[in-house]
């Protein structure tokens, strides 16, 4: 199984891109996140007529997660277990949820595409919203490996985090001064991996940014940010034999200002042939 995981930055401006991608690297399950549009309005017609299934989650032109698949998707949810919401000015603990997960069952993998809260700056009530759902999300894939160790989870998305000073070559994000990069964020990250989950890229990709701001020809100076991360369970992690991070999808018409990143699985393990015969 090929897996990717890419911010589209509004699916309806960049379908064609979209699509072409993923039949052309034979990407199997496509994760995606803001995808700019309600569910009914995703462009389906153009990934079935590619041969993919859709599950998508959006109520308008922010946010919105996506997932497609080859192979039916199963088990659709729209939201972990204690996934908290926002509203700006709300009081209380019933803020209404965004559209900012979705998690469905495909080839035995349990798959989150999510698109983790961006903070906009350290003292906005958006930063501690990042850090509560953060937390929530921590918890919910601790819980789920408690209750099933064996597992093929995988949490994938854009996390709005670079983990390390390393994953950081903008400028203008620095910390102590920006999100992205402060402390607690970092430790939130940290906390994802303790719960039993891995980034599986990393080895494999040890170097690398994932997005560029579209200003100050961040691109071109390379000034970019690995936010965008694929973590996965012992069981996902296993099977993991390739990754790679499509920078030339940040190049041409009209792209994302994030890229994909792409993990391949070996899901079926040795061949029965290699087994030792039981007489």
């Amino acid at each position: 199984m090929r897996l990717a995981t890419w911010n589209v930055n509004s699916v309806r401006a960049r379908v064609d891109r979209i699509v072409g991608f993923a039949v052309r690297e034979s990407v199997d399950v496509l994760a995606m996140q803001e995808i700019k549009c309600k569910a009914e309005q995703f462009p389906f017609e153009q990934f079935e007529d590619a041969g993919y299934h859709v599950e998508a989650h959006g109520f308008s032109q922010w946010n919105g997660v996506a997932i497609a698949s080859r192979e039916p998707l199963t088990d659709v949810s729209y939201a972990f277990a204690g996934m908290p919401g926002f509203a700006k000015d709300h009081v209380g603990d019933d803020a209404p949820q965004e559209a900012r997960a979705i998690g469905a069952t495909v080839g035995g993998i349990r798959v989150w595409s999510l698109y983790v809260p961006n903070g906009r700056a350290l003292e906005d009530p958006h930063y501690y919203y990042k850090l509560e759902w953060l937390s929530a999300l921590q918890q919910y894939a601790a819980d789920t490996l408690a209750g099933d160790p064996d597992l093929a989870l995988a949490l994938v998305g854009d996390f709005n985090i670079a983990p390390t000073d390393a994953d950081n070559g903008d400028p203008a994000v620095v910390p102590g001064f920006s999100t992205h990069v402060s402390g607690p964020e970092r430790e939130a990250f940290a906390a994802l991996e303790s719960a039993g989950l891995t980034d599986v890229v990393r080895p494999l990709v040890p170097s690398g940014f994932t997005y560029w701001d579209y200003k100050r020809l961040r691109f071109v100076k390379n000034e970019g940010m690995r936010i965008d991360f694929i973590l996965g369970s012992h069981a996902f992690s296993n099977a993991v034999t390739g990754a790679t991070i499509h920078r030339d999808e940040r190049k041409g018409e009209a792209p994302s200002d994030h890229v994909p990143v792409v993990v391949d699985l070996d899901l079926e393990g040795p061949d029965d042939d290699d087994r030792p015969m039981i007489f």
